[in-house]
C-alpha cells in the first residue's frame, strides 16, 4: 500500500487495460486523445516499489555487498521489493533491513522518494534507520547471498562509487 505519492509522480491511469503479467513486470495500455483530437494507444509499465535503507549503526554506516545469479559482487545499501500489498512503505524497508542485514533499528525517517523512469509505474524510497536495536541472524532469498559491512561515511561513499 503506497501511504507516500511524489505529487510530479506519472502513475498508471485508473482507465488502462492490463496487457501482460510477468513475474516482475506488468505492462498497461489505454486510449489517449491526442493534441489534434485523434487517438493513440499509450502504454506504460509497472512493477513493486524499491525500499532503501541507510542504516546508521553508531558512527558507521551499514552497507551490504551482495551478489544475485546474473550480477557479480557490488555494494549498495540494503534495499528490496514492496511486494507485500498489506505493507506500507516504512513496513518494507523495516523488513527488508532485516531481512538482508538481520539488524532492527528504533527511529526511521522517510528521505526521499523519486520515480527513476517516467514510462514505469515504479517509486524508489529511501528511508534513514538510526538507534540500533539488535542483530540476528540474516533471512535471505535464495538467490542472494549477502555480507554486511559496517564502514564510516567515506569508506560506504568510495564502496558505493565504485558498484
Amino acid at each position: 500500500m503506497r501511504e507516500f505519492i511524489p505529487t510530479n509522480a506519472r502513475l498508471i491511469p485508473p482507465k488502462a487495460k492490463q496487457v501482460f503479467q510477468g513475474e516482475i513486470y506488468n505492462v498497461y495500455q489505454w486510449p489517449q486523445e491526442m493534441f489534434d483530437g485523434s487517438k493513440a494507444t499509450f502504454e506504460m509499465v509497472s512493477r513493486p516499489d524499491t525500499v532503501k535503507s541507510i542504516a546508521v549503526k553508531g558512527d558507521k554506516i551499514v552497507i551490504i555487498k551482495q551478489r544475485q545469479p546474473t550480477l557479480d559482487w557490488y555494494y549498495d545499501f540494503p534495499s528490496g521489493r514492496h511486494d507485500h500489498t498489506e505493507e506500507t512503505e516504512l513496513d518494507a524497508a523495516k523488513r527488508e533491513l532485516r531481512e538482508e542485514t538481520g539488524m532492527t533499528f528504533k527511529n526511521w525517517r522517510l528521505i526521499g522518494v523519486k520515480q527513476p523512469f517516467i514510462k514505469i509505474d515504479w517509486l524508489v524510497y529511501t528511508f534513514l534507520a538510526t538507534d540500533f536495536v539488535e542483530q540476528e541472524p540474516q533471512m535471505l532469498d535464495a538467490g542472494e547471498e549477502i555480507e554486511v559491512l559496517e564502514m564510516s561515511f567515506d569508506e560506504a561513499k568510495r564502496a558505493i562509487r565504485s558498484a
